[in-house]
C-alpha cells in the first residue's frame, strides 16, 4: 500500500524541518511505502526554499508551489490531485497535529473505514476566540449534515483514495469533506489525537471565517439533500407561498361578493398578489435548477450512485467503482 501525506502550508519556515524530521521518524517505521506532498500556498517567507531543499535530498518528498495564496481548500485539492497513494493523510504544517497519530488513523482504515477524522480532545488553543466558536460550529454542522463529529476543524484525517477522488472542493469546504463524502454512503469514524500548542509563527485562522463557514454549510446541506432534486426545495416554497396568496385572495373575494367588504386600500390584497407571484417565481426557479442539475451531472458524467463492490460475474469491477 502506498501512503500519501498531504500538508498544505503558508509561511511556516520555522516549522518545516521539525515537521519533516517527525514525519520521517513515523513513516520510516511503517511497513507502507509513502510520499510526503507539501503544498506551498504562496508563502512569502523561506518556506519554498526549505521545501525545495528537502525534495532535492529525499525522493519521497513532492513539493507543489502555488503562484499566490489560494487558501487551504485549494491547497488540499491540489494535494489530492497529485497524491498517488491508496490512503491519503492530511495534516497541518504548523506542528499542532502530531505525526505520531498517523498509525492510529491507519489502524482504523485497515479496520474497514473509508474516512477517519481526528478529534483534538485536549485542544491547546485559546477558549474564547478559537475553541468556543469551534464547539458551536461542530454542533451546528453535525446537526445540519447528519454526520456527527466532535471536531470538523481538525485537519488530521485519513481517506481511502476511491473516496477522496470523487470529492471536489471549493470555497472553505475542506472542513466539510466527511459530510460531503457521506453522500456516497461511506464508513467513517473519529479517533482522539494529540493536539500541541503552536511553537512558531501565528495562526492563519480567525473568528471572521465563521460567516464563510456558515455560507459553505448551507451549500453542503443543499448538495447533500437536494443536488439531484432541487425542485423539491424550491417547488415546496413556491407551493406554500402561492397557496397562501391564493387562499388570502379567495377569502377576500368571498368577503367582497357576499359581505360587501370593499377591496380598496386593503394591504392584504397586495400581499396576496405578491405571494402568488413569489410562488410562481420559486417554482420557475426550481424548474431551471432541475435543468441545471441535469446539465451538471450529464456534461461531466457525474454519478448519481456509488457501488461499494459487485459480487458475482461482475465482481471484477472491484471496489469503489462509480457508475451512472
Amino acid at each position: 500500500m502506498l501512503l500519501s501525506v498531504v500538508i498544505p502550508l503558508f509561511n511556516e519556515e520555522e516549522n518545516i524541518l521539525l515537521l519533516y524530521d517527525e514525519l520521517i521518524e513515523v513513516l520510516s517505521s511503517c511497513e507502507e511505502e509513502y510520499e510526503i506532498i507539501f503544498i506551498d500556498d504562496g508563502s512569502s517567507d523561506r518556506s519554498f526554499q526549505l521545501l525545495k531543499e528537502l525534495q532535492e535530498n529525499d525522493s519521497h518528498v513532492v513539493v507543489v508551489s502555488f503562484r499566490k495564496n489560494f487558501g487551504q481548500t485549494a491547497a488540499m485539492a491540489a494535494g489530492f490531485d497529485y497524491a498517488k497513494g491508496d490512503v491519503i493523510i492530511t495534516m497541518d504544517g504548523d506542528l499542532q497535529n502530531d505525526p505520531h497519530d498517523i498509525p492510529k488513523l491507519l489502524e482504523q482504515i485497515a479496520a474497514g473505514n473509508d474516512v477517519v477524522t481526528g478529534w483534538r480532545f485536549d485542544r491547546k488553543d485559546a477558549f474564547i476566540n478559537r475553541r468556543l466558536p469551534s464547539i458551536i460550529a461542530n454542533k451546528i454542522i453535525s446537526k445540519t449534515t447528519g454526520v456527527n463529529l466532535h471536531d470538523y476543524g481538525c485537519t488530521l484525517k485519513a481517506f481511502k483514495r476511491e473516496v477522496i477522488k470523487n470529492v471536489k472542493l471549493y470555497g472553505e469546504m475542506h472542513r466539510f469533506i466527511p459530510a460531503i463524502a457521506s453522500g456516497m454512503g461511506i464508513d467513517f469514524t473519529e479517533v482522539k489525537v494529540n493536539h500541541r500548542p503552536r511553537r512558531f509563527g501565528s495562526t492563519k485562522y480567525g473568528i471572521s471565517r465563521t460567516i464563510r463557514v456558515i455560507l459553505d454549510l448551507i451549500t453542503v446541506k443543499f448538495l447533500l439533500s437536494y443536488a439531484t432534486r432541487p425542485i423539491q426545495v424550491f417547488g415546496l416554497m413556491g407551493i406554500l407561498s402561492g397557496g397562501l396568496g391564493f387562499l388570502i385572495a379567495l377569502i377576500m373575494t368571498f368577503q367582497r361578493q357576499f359581505m360587501g367588504i370593499p377591496l380598496a386600500d386593503r394591504p392584504l390584497l397586495f400581499l396576496a398578489v405578491l405571494l402568488i407571484f413569489v410562488g410562481i417565481q420559486f417554482i420557475s426557479l426550481g424548474l431551471i435548477a432541475e435543468l441545471q442539475a441535469r446539465t451538471y451531472h450529464e456534461s461531466q458524467s457525474k454519478p448519481v450512485y456509488y457501488v461499494r463492490k459487485v459480487y458475482g460475474p461482475g465482481e471484477a469491477s472491484g471496489e469503489g467503482d462509480v457508475h451512472q
